[in-house]
């Protein structure tokens, strides 16, 4: 009996620690802060909370029904009278508000404790570091009714480093003409294309290829020397099949963050034909131009090409039917990147297709899905 009672001391004890209240404090509840996803009303929900900073936090809250935005909130929670106050406004889809002008609905702080944040009228629980519930009361009549959002949000994973490449920068910018005679190319280190991605074993008669990397402000640029025996581009439409022909591509990640880009622009795949018109899947799944985005010149001499490359980055909000303009570079930027050779002597589909970054596993074939697979660059100032 002694040894019972001394347990439900223990717990009793556990119980008041785990709600023992903290104090009125913005870091204290800094765990609200990120992107949160839900559903309710019928619909999708949105809210959007920001780190502390400024005596403050900020958030904005959409609701979706099919596809159409019903309304808007703007939240604050701010710091005022050692305490904290959670203060909001409604708008209508066309931001037309809900309350006058300077008019906010309020809720004053209750209390906080380690996984709760409680306002009078409405509260956050936190479930785990990707999860949490809010509860808001909502007056209709005489009545009144507390609505649960349960949200989920994702923390990104950190992209796996396959290979890391410092990249200088050039003092002239390159001009894309083939001949590479600028100074960065000197300077720069070759690195080689020659790990087998799909296909049969080849032969360095076959095959051979390296590269070289510079950039600018406004650019990265390419340098690619490629031996192939026999160029073939047996297919006129650049729209179709254009895998199946010899073409030089460069996979692209302006940010480095990995993750899945095959029928979005999280990252980019262009396939430069031996003609030059450069091909992506767009987010309607069929491939489309992306001549803007790349300015190549190729001379071949023999069994040799040389391919000089301007290829402009975008990020990851790229919208294929508005007007985009790509990212300025600087030092110490990271760029995911990895180059490849699609090789066809004349068969029905390609033979061979040869990668810069070493994949694990059986299928090697994932650069045009997962950007994981790249390598990493790191944009240095020489």
């Amino acid at each position: 009996m002694k040894q019972f009672s001394i347990f439900l001391l223990l717990m009793s004890c556990s119980l008041i620690a785990q709600e023992q209240k903290l104090e009125p404090k913005l870091e204290n509840i800094a765990w609200i802060s990120g992107t949160w996803h839900g559903e309710a009303f019928g619909g999708k929900t949105e809210e959007i909370w920001s780190e502390p900073s400024g005596g403050s936090m900020m958030a904005t809250f959409k609701l979706t029904v099919d596809n159409k935005v019903q309304f808007y909130e703007i939240e604050i929670i701010r710091e005022i009278e050692n305490s904290l106050v959670l203060q909001l406004k409604h708008f209508n889809n066309d931001l037309k508000g809900w309350e006058t002008k300077d008019e906010t609905i309020d809720f004053p702080l209750k209390y906080i404790t380690k996984n709760k944040v409680v306002f009078e009228g409405m509260s956050f629980e936190k479930v785990s570091d990707t999860e949490m519930n809010v509860y808001v009361e909502i007056k209709a009549e005489d009545k009144v009714e507390t609505v649960k959002f349960n949200y989920k949000k994702q923390i990104p994973v950190k992209k796996p480093v396959n290979q890391l490449i410092e990249v200088k920068k050039a003092a002239v910018t390159p001009i894309i003409d083939g001949k590479a005679n600028e100074a960065v190319w000197g300077k720069s280190e070759w690195q080689p294309i020659n790990q087998l991605w799909l296909g049969e074993a080849y032969s360095q008669v076959d095959f051979q290829g390296r590269y070289k990397l510079a950039w600018t402000e406004d650019a990265l640029y390419l340098l690619a020397e490629i031996t192939d025996d026999i160029l073939l581009d047996k297919e006129k439409d650049p729209l179709k099949a254009w895998w199946d022909d010899d073409c030089l591509e460069i996979f692209v990640d302006e940010d480095n963050s990995g993750g899945n880009h095959q029928f979005n622009h999280n990252a980019f795949a262009y396939h430069i034909a031996l003609d030059g018109n450069v091909v992506d899947m767009s987010t309607e799944e069929k491939g489309i131009l992306f001549n803007s985005h790349i300015t190549s010149k190729r001379i071949t001499a023999r069994n040799q090409s040389v391919w000089e490359v301007k290829i402009s980055l975008y990020d990851d909000t790229y919208n294929e039917s508005e007007t985009n303009f790509p990212v300025k570079l600087s030092a110490n930027k990271n760029v995911g990147f990895a180059l490849a050779y699609c090789d066809n002597d004349n068969s029905a589909t390609r033979e061979n297709f040869i990668g810069s970054v070493k994949v694990e596993g059986e299928d090697k074939n994932r650069g045009w899905i997962d950007a994981n697979i790249f390598g990493t660059l790191l944009l240095v100032d020489d």
